[in-house]
């Protein structure tokens, strides 16, 4: 059997019709699979472009050949507006239609722990590309994530701060759910293990927008770093906030600041901030320029960090099929658990016995409004 291995997006590959309820034109014999995201609310930008980089790696897979000797994808999508219930909601849709055979998704740690017993309850493939939560995948046989997770990512961070920022009393700010905890925790512990302090600690929850309390106390910490635990919208009031206070302080945080959104919402308050990333736009590597050349030309930004990971779960749901011979939802499981070395644009996978995968980073920083790799 042939194995599926990212290709170039070249203008034949994009062909494939698709409604714009989000679900392609269905085909004989098409093998249909489910895109759990949020394509409205405050992460919208990261579902929006879930599904773009997955419809692209269809219509990549289906004009190279498709699968299994020539079957053809189709997708359908919900949205889960970023909440878990939403979340839970699709996953007993997807489950009680018969011809889905798998599904990618939620986006956040939150949504895809709510809706995990509803996949395991029906024997259903659970690929996030996005969930890092270091419980996540271990929940289920069914789940499996591609990002790595907290307990990985969070050592990394910490010597960053530690070693090349030279930071030694740091200030965290995280949102409030269980992706945000799991990535303060990970962090601050491994911070503390390489000889720095935490001098304080908040939280916001989800929707707040005046941070201004919090960054108020955490200024009188005497911190010389900032974590920020949060995507790029919140990302970006912190620090225009934090400029409104006068605090002047190095700012780091994880690979879900990583998005143009964050600089195009922070401006120059955002500017020397550091963060990490598993995948980096402006890469050289010709698998990549293909990817966010094809991604740009079609839908007029390039991808981030996210939307490479959603590409690169098509891809390996793909290759898992047709290393499996079938689309026996079983079967589809155990030929993903035994991945092996699958080469994605956002890094390697290679799955744990627990269904996440190490993944490797690299440094990043903004300057002149725009990321660059720290040297």
């Amino acid at each position: 059997m042939r194995r599926i291995v990212l290709v170039s997006i070249l203008a034949a590959a994009l062909v494939v019709p698709v409604f714009a309820t989000g679900q392609t034109e269905a085909a004989d014999d098409s093998i249909h699979v489910a895109l759990s995201a949020p394509i409205t609310g405050d992460w919208s930008e990261y579902g929006v472009n879930f599904q773009r980089s997955v419809e692209m790696a269809i219509e990549a897979i289906n004009a190279d050949g498709g699968v299994l000797g020539g079957r053809t994808f189709r997708l359908s999508v919900g949205d889960t507006k970023g909440n878990p219930q939403e979340s839970a909601t699709l996953a007993q849709k997807w489950t009680s239609d018969d011809s889905i055979v798998a599904q990618i998704g939620a986006f956040s740690s939150s949504s895809s722990m709510a809706a995990q017993p509803i996949y395991d309850a029906a024997g259903m493939v659970q690929l996030s590309p996005t969930a890092s939560h270091a419980d996540y995948a271990k929940g289920s046989p069914w789940s499996f994530g591609i990002v790595g997770t907290q307990a990985g990512e969070g050592p990394f961070n910490a010597a960053f701060a530690y070693d090349d920022l030279d930071l030694r009393k740091i200030a965290v700010l995280h949102l409030n759910n269980d992706w945000g905890i799991d990535t303060a925790k990970y962090f601050s512990e491994a911070f503390e293990s390489e000889g720095g302090e935490i001098v304080g600690t908040e939280f916001y929850f989800d929707g707040e927008s005046d941070f201004t309390a919090v960054l108020t106390k955490l200024k009188d910490s005497d911190a010389d770093g900032l974590f920020i635990a949060s995507f790029y919208n919140d990302g970006a009031g912190i620090n225009i906030q934090r400029d409104r206070l006068d605090w002047d302080v190095t700012v780091l945080g994880p690979t879900s600041l990583y998005s143009p959104q964050l600089i195009s919402l922070g401006g120059d308050s955002v500017e020397g901030l550091y963060t990490a990333t598993g995948f980096f736009a402006e890469d050289p590597d010709p698998r990549l320029r293909a990817y966010v050349e094809g991604f740009t030309e079609k839908y007029g930004d390039p991808p981030n960090f996210h939307a490479a990971l959603a590409y690169d779960a098509m891809f390996l749901l793909a290759d898992a099929i047709e290393r499996a011979g079938s689309t026996d939802r079983e079967a589809i499981r155990d030929a993903l658990a035994e991945t092996s070395d699958f080469p994605g644009l956002a890094g390697s996978i290679t799955f744990t016995e627990r269904g996440d995968a190490n993944k490797g980073y690299s440094k990043l920083t903004i300057a002149d409004g725009r990321f660059i790799p720290y040297e």
